[in-house]
């Protein structure tokens, strides 16, 4: 398969490392909730699917992607930023509020397996590009618009929630057998001597047309 430009890792080798860190998966560093929050104990998971998974679109070649839109929660974003590993192995956020990230260690959306963008639900008190990700049903489309000037677009399978302490991430990160896309943000209640939430919310998604 024909890889872009710009340096990616193979994938299987970022699930292995993902796989062991205790936290690999988890989106930390996000910021202080609304004044009156107080952290409780973890969220146990909560899950809605679809029932039937929607028909997958052939995979396309790669390209990185350039902005994304979720009609459906009022998401239109800017210049999509590249995101890695941080030094403890935990993927790295954007830095600010609005701004989403592509995990550039994994496919680009359109390619066979799991694209992952994330965002912030919140940043220094500032609603995050991902405040509403937790609203997102099944059937709701994301827009991925890519730098070649396709816009793929993926239609929502499933939008869970789960502890940081017991987050999938073979479920979230592993292969799948075509192309897919996570939308990746922190929710839950918030732990205030830690600085951050205890859970993650995760909207699954296939690409179903371009």
């Amino acid at each position: 398969m024909i890889r872009p430009s710009w340096r990616r890792w193979p994938f299987p080798l970022v699930i292995g490392t993902l796989i062991g860190v205790v936290l690999a998966a988890a989106l930390t560093a996000c910021t202080v909730p609304p004044p009156g929050r107080v952290a409780s104990p973890a969220s146990p998971t909560t899950v809605s699917t679809a029932a039937s998974v929607p028909s997958v679109a052939s995979p396309l070649a790669p390209a990185r992607p350039a902005r994304l839109e979720i009609p459906a929660i009022g998401v239109r974003t800017g210049e999509i930023i590249d995101l890695g590993l941080a030094g403890d192995g935990t993927l790295e956020v954007p830095h600010d509020a609005i701004t989403t990230g592509w995990f550039t260690g994994g496919p680009a959306p359109g390619e066979v397996g799991p694209a992952i963008l994330a965002g912030h639900v919140d940043y220094k008190k500032v609603p995050g590009v991902f405040v509403r990700l937790k609203e997102l049903k099944v059937g709701d489309e994301a827009l991925v618009h890519r730098a070649d000037g396709i816009t793929a677009v993926f239609t929502v399978y499933a939008v869970e929630r789960h502890s940081k302490a017991s987050f999938p991430t073979e479920k979230v990160y592993g292969d799948t057998t075509g192309p897919e896309l996570r939308l990746i943000t922190c929710g839950g209640d918030f732990d205030s001597s830690t600085g951050n939430y205890l859970d993650n919310v995760v909207a699954f998604a296939k690409l179903t047309r371009v």
